[in-house]
Parts: structure tokens; sequence; C-alpha cells
């Protein structure tokens, strides 16, 4: 009988740890740097809406941000983010193809959603909708990106607590 309570106990911690919305954090968008050269905001345990600052991709064809339109970033919310991308040297991409992946690699699963690039809003600015997080720990978004004969890959990861 006490082991039950122990367990109910555990059990209700963790459905009450789930519920828990994340926090902007205070101060603005000051972030840790990551080895990959990206700044993550990992103060408070909270992800702030601008924290994928701008990244560039695996071969150097492109520098990619994304900002969420939610703020604060809640878990099990749907939302979207604006994507913006642009050349090595600063030009907006107005004619991106962009493919997205994404998950939570130690849970070996993906997005709880289909997110996917729903509209080219012009200047290099593309509307990524259907994002959703599920749970609190490591994230990643993946994005192909492909425009005229130039095709090349980012992933930011970022933290959610």
């Amino acid at each position: 009988m006490r082991s039950w309570g122990v367990v109910w106990l555990l059990a209700m911690a963790l459905v009450l740890s789930a519920c828990n919305p994340i926090a902007a954090p205070e101060g603005g968008g000051e972030g840790m740097a990551m080895d990959d050269g990206m700044s993550v905001d990992m103060s408070g345990g909270s992800m702030a809406a601008d924290t994928l600052g701008t990244q560039d991709t695996e071969n150097g064809l492109f520098r990619v941000s994304a900002v969420s339109q939610l703020d604060p970033v809640v878990i099990n919310e749907t939302h979207a983010w604006t994507l913006h991308v642009e050349t090595a040297d600063g030009s907006p991409v107005s004619d991106a193809e962009i493919a997205v992946e994404g998950g939570m690699p130690e849970h070996d699963h993906g997005f709880p959603t289909a997110p996917r690039v729903t509209e080219n809003l012009g200047e290099g600015k593309y509307l990524l909708e259907g994002m959703r997080f599920n749970m609190g720990g490591v994230w990643v978004l993946t994005l192909e990106i492909s425009s005229g004969d130039q095709s090349d890959t980012v992933t930011f990861e970022f933290e959610l607590k």
C-alpha cells in the first residue's frame, strides 16, 4: 500500500510538470553560444521567441533565422514561426522551397504535428505553420532550403524546460 502512494505522488508530479508553461526570460535575448555557433537563451530554463538567431547552412549557401509568433512559447500550443532566408552575402532569398523536419533526437521522435512552410511572405520571409512542442527537453528544427540550383540544410538545436 505504501509503494502505491509513492507511485501516485510521482505520477502526479510528472503530470503537473508537463503542464508547466515555458516562461519568457527577463532581460532580452542574450544567450550562451552553442558549439555550432547558434545562440540560445538558457536562463530560467526557457526559450525566448527570438532565440533561433541567424545561422549559416551546412555548406554556407544561406543564412537563416526563425522567430516564433507565440511569445512566450508554451508546451502544447500550436503556433507559427517566421523564417528569414538570405544568401551568404545578405540578399533576401525570394524563391526558396523549404522542407521541414525535426523533433526530439534524445527521445527518438519527431514533432507531434507536421509543421510546413505555407506562405512566401516576400523579402526572404516565409511562414512556417504547425509548430508545437509537447514536452520540455532538447528539440531540433531542420530546414532543407532549395533556391534555383542551390540546396543546403540548417539545423537549429534548442532546449525547452
